[in-house]
């Protein structure tokens, strides 16, 4: 008997779907037509065991107990989903063959492979096991998926990079909360101090942009533009270029902060001859955006329309799964499988009749039109999210559902409109000695923006200014004319801004040697963990939220106030991920990740000891919580129980 394992019940039921009838549904699993069995887990049924399932001792949290780094690992069972857990001990007894059918990313790896570590399967048995990776839970899709299974030994290294990851954060939250909480609670704030490998980081970021707006002290600067015109009286404008020996006079970006030498400038271009000293022009082509992953995303549905990165995962996960109208969403990836290509025709043509806000547009689309999106070497175990051939047309979305379908349907139909073009014109003029230079981009062919801009007469004032110059052309400057403005301070995060704050956070590492080997695209925390931990710190009363603004409240500041400076930035999370990704494409090991890290851990708590407490509020952050009913007294107890444990275990 062959048994299939998947991540979720709706997948398993998917994979059910895909294979011989009849069908007869058990609890936990089904059987189908040939004798095989289609069963699940619900999430992970297994979880890291608690300090004190080491020793009972640490029950108590007590600074002489740390760091606890366990020699032996230990998983348990997660109480609530027990039983299914039962039910696949006796399945997996069973089968004669296992397929692992977890989600096609790192933690999906992960949560199959522990159950059949957990459960004891026999090494031979192991070493057979079949992996069956799922993208589009529509049926064709998922017959597709069933007739290329691969070995699971091949995702062996992607399972221990998500383990490695799993267990380093358990090191690293259980050892530096409990310090913290304790020595906390010594200078009298009594609550718990939650800390953590990527949250803490997000928050200092935070806390250091709040800084920045606090302390900004806004300053003038001048610019200086010249009127210009052409011997048949064509007019424009052109904006003075500092020299070097303006430098004394200019803040660190480059602006003239000096007004009288602004003035100077205007003085001695006045009524002057010009000339143009250069003029370089090309066509400029720009490529359509690739298809989503999953921040990118987040940070375009959190612009638009104001989403939470945490609801726009959950609309995903309502698309994949109760709609099947997208492909797997907890995707990192941009770019698509060439196999896919051939799909076009017909997803393109379901997308035409969806009655979206572009319908209309997609008979310019060609669907023979192949951009750099369909790249195999760019594609791991998922690909970019794109929509799937099941039509919207007949499913009652929400409006928030909707708005998310149609820019995953938007970016996807992007990919088979022709170039954007434009002429881009840069001229450098001289007058009275100073460097005059002026800029202008005029649209040839909208191309893919006209999906995203309908309106095609969009030039702008600036793009209508420059009359054909050329080189050693004679000009008359009439008049000049002084700018003054003042400098802005930064602007607080958003949720689009967070986020990408997290997907690109070479941006705000401080090391230099590190910065070297980050791409722009390395982020902290994962596609499927960085809008649970966005959402974590506000649960933990760490950020607050006005608007679209983000901020961090008074208990927020004084943790990060308490830690030193590597547990504030980024750097050593961001040499984390980095080894991660190692780990995952077999050019490090586990050890060679572990124990560096577990070095760093004690060192970490001897610098907590030596920190300063009293920066913190004397009251611990209390969640508002809302009841639909009254709860009874025992209830309410319950409650309160249950809430105290998830705080000490996260």
């Amino acid at each position: 008997m062959k048994l299939y394992i998947a991540e979720k019940p709706s997948l398993g039921r998917a994979i059910a779907a895909a294979l011989p009838k009849p069908h007869k549904k058990q609890q936990g699993y089904i059987e189908v037509g040939n004798g095989d069995v289609v069963t699940w887990c619900i999430g992970h049924l297994l979880e890291q065991a608690d300090p004190e399932g080491y020793d009972p001792s640490y029950a108590k949290w007590q600074l002489e107990h740390l760091p606890i780094i366990p020699e032996q690992w230990q998983l348990k069972a997660k109480f609530k989903t027990r039983s299914q857990l039962t039910i696949l001990r006796k399945l997996v007894k069973q089968a004669t063959q296992l397929v692992h059918a977890g989600d096609p990313d790192r933690e999906g790896q992960l949560l199959v492979d522990e159950v059949i570590d957990h459960l004891k399967v026999s090494a031979v048995k192991k070493s057979q096991t079949q992996r069956l990776l799922v993208s589009d839970l529509n049926l064709a899709a998922v017959k597709k998926s069933l007739s290329s299974l691969r070995s699971n030994q091949e995702f062996v290294a992607l399972s221990i990079s998500a383990l490695a990851r799993s267990r380093a954060d358990w090191l690293y939250g259980i050892n530096l909360t409990r310090a913290y909480s304790i020595l906390g609670q010594k200078s009298g704030f009594h609550g718990v101090l939650s800390v953590g490998r990527v949250q803490t980081p997000v928050l200092a970021l935070v806390v250091n942009r709040d800084r920045e707006i606090s302390e900004f002290r806004p300053h003038d600067y001048f610019q200086v533009d010249a009127h210009l015109q052409t011997a048949d009286g064509q007019c424009f404008t052109a904006r003075w270029q500092p020299s070097e020996a303006c430098a004394p006079y200019l803040d660190a970006d480059g602006r003239v902060i000096s007004r009288a030498l602004a003035e100077n400038a205007i003085a001695r271009v006045n009524n002057q001859p010009a000339m143009v000293q250069e003029v370089k022009q090309q066509q400029k082509k720009q490529s359509a955006p690739l298809p989503y992953n999953l921040s990118s995303l987040q940070i375009d549905a959190a612009k638009q329309f104001g989403l939470s990165a945490k609801q726009v995962l959950d609309i995903c996960q309502a698309l994949y799964e109760k709609y099947q109208l997208i492909t797997y969403p907890r995707s990192d990836c941009r770019y698509l499988p060439t196999d896919h290509f051939k799909q076009a025709p017909e997803i393109l043509s379901m997308l035409a009749n969806a009655q979206l806000k572009f319908s209309d547009l997609i008979d310019k689309a060609d669907s023979r039109h192949r951009s750099k999106a369909w790249n195999n070497a760019k594609v791991g175990a998922h690909h970019a999210i794109i929509p799937t051939l099941k039509s919207p047309i007949k499913i009652t979305l929400s409006n928030t559902e909707r708005n998310v379908y149609q820019l995953i349907a938007r970016q996807y139909v992007a990919q088979f409109f022709p170039l954007c073009l434009s002429q881009q014109t840069k001229v450098d003029i001289e007058i009275a000695g100073g460097r005059f230079g002026a800029t202008a981009n005029v649209p040839e062919q909208l191309g893919w923006k006209l999906l995203y801009q309908r309106a095609e007469n969009n030039q702008t004032a600036s793009e209508k200014l420059l009359p054909p110059l050329v080189k050693g052309q004679a000009l008359h400057c009439q008049r000049g004319e002084l700018l003054q403005k003042v400098t802005e301070p930064p602007k607080p995060f958003t949720d689009a801004s967070l986020l990408a704050a997290m997907t690109g956070i070479a941006r705000y590492v401080v090391d230099p040697e590190l910065k070297k080997v980050l791409k722009e695209t390395d982020g902290i925390g994962t596609e499927a963990t960085r809008a649970g931990i966005i959402d974590l710190l506000f649960k933990r009363g760490f950020l607050v939220k006005s608007g679209k603004t983000i901020n961090a409240s008074e208990l927020g500041r004084g943790l990060i106030q308490t830690l030193p400076e590597q547990a504030r930035v980024p750097d050593m999370t961001a040499r984390w991920e980095l080894a991660l990704n190692q780990i995952s494409e077999r050019q490090l090991n586990y050890q060679h990740f572990m124990v560096p890290l577990e070095q760093s851990l004690t060192e970490l708590l001897v610098l907590a000891q030596q920190q300063d407490f009293s920066v913190l509020p004397k009251k611990a952050f209390k969640p508002k919580r809302k009841y639909t009913k009254k709860k009874t007294t025992a209830n309410a107890k319950s409650s309160s129980r249950k809430s105290s444990k998830a705080n000490f275990n996260d």
